[in-house]
């Protein structure tokens, strides 16, 4: 325990052991040899005993004064027991104080030292018998009633050391020496950092990752479809990356009869001769899925298909198990630098969101009130004042407004079961109705889903899109397209406003943002003028599929409109 942890004041149990050991060793004495007089030996504990009681702060005295307890306990058990007789009795009344400077070293979890002051003071013991005569004739040293005493408690005492070292541990589970919660994060954060930046291109882009481990299996194994799926809760996979000439609709539920389940529970590679879509024209089709175990733990499949029968025998199989294994570890760690970033963001975002509530937005609210009763008991004749009031009090329910437009924003979150299509859509509603918007949408999303840190991003970039297109665009209409086909996904926002100057992604502030979330998720952010007026911005994530699924801005595939 460093000098800084230690206590300061006496630990109550050991205060208490003291006292009555010291009155039970002198009651021992005086019955083992009739002496009033050899209760000195009981006077000399007490003293030698006073540092370790008054001097804990000190990082040494404490530990002299236990170790002095030990010497003066051997000295004492050897003069008394030449005293009187061979039988032990007399050392015993002296050795049994030996626990208290044991336990007094054992409390606070210095267990060899405990164990090295018994040891001492059994040697300390032992050898003065070997100088002292016995009463009876002889040295001390040869009765076996002396030799059995010290013996008898030397293995009592450390046997209470051990039992005492038990509880503490299954007690305390050595909390104390745990570093704090908010320091650990801290630590471990710091090496994470530190390892990402070894890490080939300084990346722990799960989509990246997935994306490079297909181009690999390509090499060792024929592939007209292929894909990457992690889990995403609920029973469920996501898509991370995709290859083929057609888009895949693959079976994402973990409770379907396929081998992508199959995979997932054995966590051992699956051969099939039907495909693992959900919508495949038939044919002949070969699959495989691997599994990504990282130690114990299924953190993704591989999916193969080849249009041919037996096209992954068990060579093929062989060396597509030896690339995935390596990936696996790749692939959980940038899982997890994704979890944690997520978690980090979502609560400062609530807490922001708590922050403004409780903070700017009732104090908004109280100067609103404050303005209405300055209103309310205007003199006559002050008309000028009145309406100098009133244009307060109108820009003060405008930032009010707004604030609570930036809480909605801040608490917005895509939901498991909703999906991000919904979640934009609920947000483009919102906002579009208090800025007095005709909201116009389109909306196709896939049952399977993007990572959710893919769907964060999507959902801000939507956001960001959606306000400034309420606050500067002087817009009638708003145009909101989402075709979410994963590991593909584009966003649309459109709106008929005075457009924007300054079309760059880093023209203003929060174009920048938009820019850098797209990145993010290595996405492709576009911001084009709309004809015949107003702005389009769209992020597109990964390829596009190869369907009739492209849409236009303002025009067919509208599902929604809705006037704000």
């Amino acid at each position: 325990m460093p000098p800084s942890t230690l206590p300061r004041r006496p630990h109550p149990l050991v205060l208490a052991v003291r006292l009555v050991m010291l009155a039970l060793v002198g009651a021992l004495v005086l019955l083992a040899t009739g002496r009033v007089g050899q209760l000195w030996w009981v006077a000399l504990l007490a003293a030698a005993g006073l540092p370790a009681m008054l001097a804990l702060g000190h990082p040494l005295l404490p530990r002299l004064s236990r170790a002095a307890e030990v010497v003066i306990v051997g000295l004492a058990a050897s003069h008394l027991g030449s005293l009187v007789d061979s039988s032990g009795l007399a050392a015993s009344a002296v050795l049994v104080y030996l626990a208290v400077p044991a336990a007094a070293s054992t409390l606070q979890r210095r267990y060899n030292e405990g164990l090295l002051l018994l040891g001492g003071g059994v040697a300390v013991a032992l050898v003065a018998a070997v100088f002292t005569e016995a009463g009876g004739g002889g040295r001390e040293i040869a009765h076996l009633g002396y030799l059995a005493a010290c013996l008898q408690w030397g293995v009592l005492i450390a046997l209470g050391i051990f039992v005492t070292a038990s509880v503490q541990q299954r007690t305390y589970g050595r909390g104390e020496d745990r570093p704090q919660p908010y320091a650990e994060a801290t630590r471990l954060l710091t090496q994470l950092r530190g390892v990402a930046r070894q890490l080939p291109g300084a990346t722990l882009d799960p989509g990246g990752i997935s994306e490079h481990l297909l181009e690999e299996l390509r090499t060792v194994a024929r592939a007209d479809r292929a894909a990457v799926l992690s889990a995403s809760g609920g029973g469920r996979l996501v898509v991370l990356a995709q290859t083929g000439v057609e888009r895949v609709d693959w079976e994402t539920t973990l409770d379907a009869d396929s081998a992508i389940a199959d995979a997932w529970a054995s966590q051992q590679p699956q051969t099939a001769p039907r495909s693992q879509a959900r919508s495949h024209p038939g044919g002949e089709v070969s699959a495989l899925v691997v599994p990504l175990v990282a130690g114990v733990r299924t953190v993704g499949l591989v999916t193969l298909e080849a249009d041919q029968a037996h096209a992954y025998p068990p060579p093929v199989v062989a060396q597509v198990t030896e690339l995935t294994s390596p990936a696996a570890l790749r692939l959980e760690a940038a899982l997890l630098f994704d979890e944690v970033r997520s978690l980090a963001t979502n609560e400062e975002r609530q807490r922001l969101a708590r922050e403004i509530h409780d903070g700017v937005a009732q104090e908004l609210v109280m100067v609103g009130y404050g303005i209405d009763n300055a209103l309310a008991t205007l003199p006559e004749g002050a008309e000028q004042t009145a309406e100098e009031l009133q244009t307060l009090r109108g820009e003060v329910t405008r930032v009010i407004t707004e604030l609570r437009l930036s809480l909605f924003e801040l608490r917005s979150e895509v939901d498991r079961h909703g999906g991000l299509a919904a979640a934009i859509a609920e947000y483009a509603r919102t906002v579009g109705a208090s800025g007095g918007l005709r909201v116009h949408l389109s909306l196709d999303e896939s049952t399977a889903r993007l990572p959710a840190a893919t769907e964060a991003e999507l959902l801000r970039i939507a956001q960001e899109a959606v306000t400034n297109a309420r606050k500067h665009a002087g817009a009638t209409n708003l145009w909101v397209t989402c075709a979410i086909d994963p590991p593909y996904a584009q966003i649309e926002v459109s709106d008929d406003g005075h457009g924007i100057a300054d079309q760059r992604p880093d023209g203003r502030y929060g174009l920048a943002i938009m820019a850098e979330r797209a990145e993010r998720i290595r996405g492709r952010l576009e911001i084009r003028p709309r004809r015949p007026s107003g702005t389009t911005v769209a992020v597109v994530v990964g390829t596009s599929p190869r369907r009739d699924t492209v849409r236009g801005s303002d025009t067919a595939g509208r599902r929604g409109d809705t006037r704000g």
